[in-house]
């Protein structure tokens, strides 16, 4: 019970920033700066169906938000977890040491990674006639389905990053990936509770 434990603690210190960075994220596009800079990633252009690419929802500015506001949230976590001696237990610095260069590369990426995977999902969902933001509005089976994807879309791109970062194993990559939506939804629920976002 002991080791699992520390299993998860572990995961959550080397996912944590990315948590952050989707919180600092969701203020961002809350601000008059972001909706003078927003420019949707497919430029208003459709498909053969006559649907947008990605929607409103997907732009530049959120994109670089997530990417800066991850690289700044691990930055932050690196210097406390140093501070505090405790980098040895986060799979981030298994191969690498805990400087403020390295955190900002692999903050960089993390957030990149975590924008760019919920593209394709965004795709198919607008194929599918779902309304950026409105995946519980589908029911059933399919309406379950983006559900799930919705929570675990972008973990899958940022423990490739971290897989390529640290030899975290197959059966922890995927680990990962559950934990990361579990703590998706409970990060949007509280979110939610914030006035932050309207809906998971």
């Amino acid at each position: 019970m002991a080791r699992f434990v520390k299993l998860i603690g572990t995961m959550i210190l080397s996912m944590i920033s990315v948590v952050f960075g989707g919180v600092l994220n969701m203020l961002f596009v809350k601000t008059p700066v972001y909706r003078k800079l927003k420019r949707p990633i497919d430029g208003g252009r459709t498909w053969s169906d006559g649907r947008r690419l990605f929607g409103e929802n997907k732009t530049f500015a959120g994109l670089a938000g997530m990417t800066l506001g991850t690289l700044v949230s691990q930055v932050v976590m690196g210097l406390l977890l140093k501070a505090l001696g405790l980098s040895h237990l986060s799979d981030v610095y298994r191969r690498h040491e805990n400087t403020v260069k390295y955190n900002a590369l692999a903050g960089g990426l993390f957030g990149l990674a975590y924008a760019l995977f919920e593209l394709p999902n965004s795709f198919a969902k607008r194929r599918f006639d779902i309304r950026p933001g409105k995946t519980v509005e589908k029911k059933g089976f399919l309406g379950k389905v983006f559900f799930l994807v919705d929570q675990v879309d972008s973990m899958f791109g940022v423990m490739a990053v971290l897989a390529m970062l640290s030899p975290i194993g197959i059966v922890k990559y995927f680990g990962y990936i559950a934990l990361g939506g579990v703590i998706h939804v409970l990060t949007n629920l509280g979110m939610i509770k914030a006035g932050i976002r309207k809906n998971l």
